[in-house]
């Protein structure tokens, strides 16, 4: 068992469920990193998805494109982030999972960012726009340093694809929940709960919900489907506005959830 899927069913065994918060790397400059992260794991997240900035973020909507343009216009690279992460991996007590587009794990060169991932403390990768039919490239450079690759399922999916990705997903499979890009949303699709039971029952390790998902209620809601939450959005806005009220609200309603489902 990797140690990304281990923490979460550490969670599981404890009695609640994951809550993983997606934040934008140097959004407020690289010397927001530490301090941002180590509140974080202060307030009881399962792990953290660390996202790089990107200048054609595909799946990302206005929210998180603007907190990477922010970052890109403060001079935060790939680079940058992991060297800042290995600053104070001793401190960092919660698995992170690095999150970034193929291109600049490419420009990097696949061996050296596998490397830098190791010393930076990074236990997953999602990389949205590398489709599982590509992703053994991701996996023969990064899992001999006992890094997970994530992979993604949409709603879309067909039975058999979802069976192919969950077998080859690691840590967890990432189950977005809307159609389209990330960003708060009202309203979900109706047929979540068949969606997650048939994922769930594919799948041999946690299934955590994504996108779209910025409200108490909506934690509340996607935790009951699957086995965590992951949630950014609306976690990036409030960390851009010093709004810890909120972070502090999302997170508590995660446990909320959590406590719920074991009665």
């Amino acid at each position: 068992m990797t140690t990304l899927q281990q923490a979460i069913e550490q969670a599981q065994s404890a009695g609640h469920k994951a809550f993983i918060p997606y934040i934008m790397a140097g959004d407020g400059g690289l010397e927001t990193i530490q301090p941002t992260i180590l509140n974080l794991q202060q307030l009881g997240v399962t792990a953290i998805e660390v996202g790089i900035p990107f200048t054609d973020p595909v799946a990302d909507g206005p929210t998180i494109e603007q907190a990477g343009e922010r970052a890109l216009a403060a001079g935060v690279t790939l680079r940058k982030v992991l060297q800042t992460l290995a600053s104070f991996r001793e401190d960092i007590k919660v698995p992170l999972v690095v999150m970034t587009y193929f291109n600049p794990v490419l420009a990097y060169g696949l061996d050296n960012f596998a490397q830098a991932c190791v010393a930076a403390g990074v236990k997953g990768l999602i990389v949205p726009d590398v489709p599982l039919e590509e992703s053994e490239i991701l996996r023969e450079a990064l899992n001999p340093y006992a890094i997970d690759i994530v992979q993604l399922v949409s709603l879309t999916s067909p039975p058999e694809r979802i069976t192919r990705i969950a077998a080859a997903s690691q840590g967890f499979v990432y189950a977005v929940t809307v159609n389209g890009i990330t960003g708060a949303r009202a309203n979900f699709a109706d047929n979540l709960e068949h969606h997650f039971a048939r994922l769930r029952q594919a799948s041999p390790i946690p299934v955590l919900a994504g996108f779209g998902i910025s409200t108490p209620e909506q934690v509340k809601k996607m935790g009951a489907l699957g086995d965590g939450v992951i949630v950014g959005s609306a976690i990036v806005t409030a960390l851009h506005k010093g709004d810890m009220t909120t972070v502090e609200a999302l997170i508590a309603a995660s446990k909320d959830i959590r406590t719920k489902s074991t009665q």
